[in-house]
């Protein structure tokens, strides 16, 4: 019989808190260590590093920001593919890609690759009480129509109950008309239900979080945020601080001279929007006009913003139950998204500004010293308020390093033992991850590290990759299904350059054939760092890629 199908809506609440109870109970029995530390792990959509604390100096973040004055954080942090359900499948089970066999949205892994332990799993059986708010899984057939439950979770994951709302008519027009648009800033008071998915969400994982605070048990809660994921719908006023006279266009907002058509994503998803179909862009390179370009860019940093004060109360909450000197907090997003770079509006490629996202974690009495009584490690902070200053990240790392880290990383953190390594392959093997540990980052002494060999050039290297049905872009280039896949493109990320390599692949034996190369790039980061010169026919073709590949 398959798991329970999810929760939703506000009925949903008197069945978790209860569920919540009978969880407690059976959790404090699992779990003899009463002063384990608890986790919150925020995942966001789409958020590419454009963040203050990553130094762009137009967004306004004060409470991402805050949290990483606090916090590790990562400069160079790279997803394994640029598409939301292959991207959480392979960081929440710490296999890459070619592993989970999930380059679609089309499989659930436990099904169609192996049986693979995740995040959410690891920690509850190992006497966690783990609960999701939000998008963590990306909802659908990837995850089982249920979010992984019951395996990942100890009761049912709360989706909000707007979530319904994201792609219908709720966008009011200049003609006065509702519309299914990607610009779409709102009054919140004339959407259907009077809220907003990311509202629901941040008012269930606090409610949830003082249900915790009084339990015997640790607790591992994931939060997962939609904005900035198109449609760009969010409060209206959040619009404010992007004045469009402030707003530029990407810095290289042509498709370049050297880009082979495979690499090249269409961005089909945001042609089907009514505003976007009015503007009769031509398929595939477009271009946006460019007070539209503009457009898009203001409400995506407004997306941010608003997304900013949804995580500052979150923050704020965890500060005032007296939890954030036993709670963990990491924070990522799933990949990035193209704001015009290239001539692309999406994801769906190897770039960096698909690849490339935020990473950082807060560890109570590590990263940051713990708080004094009455203190407060995070004070909500409102981005409308001029007089608030940048505040500089804690500690940096500057070392590229890959999603698939996520798991080992935070079992270590929470002073569980990591997976081990996994074998290869490792289809068979419930247990272990793909990732390096990043412990020894952190510098503790008192925790397991990977050992570090000075000189290993796999080290400082990021892999990702993306599937492609042709040569040329068409209208399933950004998504093919898996039985539509005829090429993957490998790409290598290191401090000195991208290296992406196009190759036939049979979607039938999950095969990648790199002696039949379609097409390649490379991209020098210190001399061009928007990769936009492909300096790939003056290299080795494919055979250096092949020594790389992990």
């Amino acid at each position: 019989m398959p798991p329970p199908r999810t929760g939703r809506g506000l009925p949903w609440l008197g069945l978790v808190l209860s569920s919540v109870c009978v969880a407690l109970g059976s959790e404090t029995q699992a779990n003899s260590t009463t002063d384990a530390l608890n986790v919150l792990l925020i995942i966001v959509d789409d958020l590419r590093p454009s963040l203050g604390c990553y130094g762009d100096k137009l967004v306004r973040s004060p409470n991402i920001d805050q949290l990483a004055s606090h916090s590790l954080l990562f400069q160079n942090a790279f997803a394994q593919q640029a598409v939301c359900a292959p991207s959480r499948v392979s960081f929440l089970t710490g296999r890459r890609p070619d592993t989970t066999r999930l380059y679609d949205f089309n499989s659930y892994w436990r099904v169609h690759a192996g049986n693979f332990s995740t995040i959410p799993q690891y920690f509850k059986e190992n006497g966690y009480v783990t609960m999701s708010v939000g998008k963590v899984f990306h909802p659908g057939i990837s995850s089982n129509h249920t979010d992984d439950s019951p395996y990942s979770w100890s009761f049912p994951p709360y989706h909000p109950s707007s979530e319904k709302y994201e792609n219908t008519k709720t966008c009011r027009g200049p003609d006065g008309e509702l519309h299914a648009n990607l610009l779409c800033p709102v009054d919140v008071l004339d959407v259907p239900e009077g809220t907003l998915p990311d509202k629901q969400s941040t008012e269930q994982a606090i409610q949830l979080l003082e249900k915790m605070k009084t339990s015997a048990s640790p607790f591992f809660l994931a939060v997962g945020y939609h904005k900035p994921h198109i449609p760009f719908r969010y409060p209206k006023e959040f619009q404010k601080l992007y004045p469009l006279e402030n707003i530029t266009l990407a810095p290289d907002p042509e498709v370049p001279d050297g880009l082979p058509p495979v690499a090249y994503n269409p961005w089909m998803d945001i042609r089907q929007r009514e505003d976007v179909q009015a503007l009769n862009i031509s398929v595939p390179y477009g271009p946006i006009p460019v007070d539209f370009q503009r457009k898009i860019r203001q409400s995506y940093f407004a997306s941010v913003s608003y997304l900013d004060t949804q995580v500052g109360r979150l923050l704020s909450a965890l500060d005032d139950l007296q939890l954030a000197n036993s709670t963990i907090i990491a924070f990522t997003s799933d990949h990035g998204w193209a704001l015009g770079e290239h001539g692309e509006w999406a994801k769906y490629s190897n770039f960096d500004v698909a690849t490339h996202v935020p990473l950082m974690f807060y560890v109570p009495g590590r990263t940051a010293s713990l708080p004094e009584a009455g203190e407060k490690l995070f004070p909500y902070l409102d981005p409308f308020d001029s007089a608030s200053q940048l505040m500089e990240p804690g500690r940096q790392s500057m070392d590229l390093v890959e999603l698939v880290s996520l798991f080992p990383t935070l079992a270590g953190l929470a002073g569980l033992q990591a997976p081990p390594r996994c074998p290869v392959p490792s289809f068979h093997v419930e247990l272990c991850r793909e990732g390096k540990n990043l412990l020894k980052h952190f510098r503790f002494r008192d925790l397991e590290e990977d050992p570090y060999l000075p000189g290993n050039p796999r080290e400082l290297i990021a892999y990702s990759q993306y599937p492609r049905p042709s040569d040329i872009p068409q209208w399933n280039s950004d998504k093919p299904s898996l039985k539509d896949i005829k090429i993957m493109g490998y790409s290598i990320r290191t401090i000195d350059y991208r290296y992406t390599v196009w190759i036939g692949f049979n979607p039938d034996e999950f095969l990648a054939n790199f002696s039949d190369i379609h097409a390649g790039e490379l991209y020098f980061v210190d001399s061009d760092p928007l990769q936009d010169h492909n300096m790939y026919n003056d290299s080795q073709g494919g055979d250096l890629f092949q020594l790389l590949m992990p």
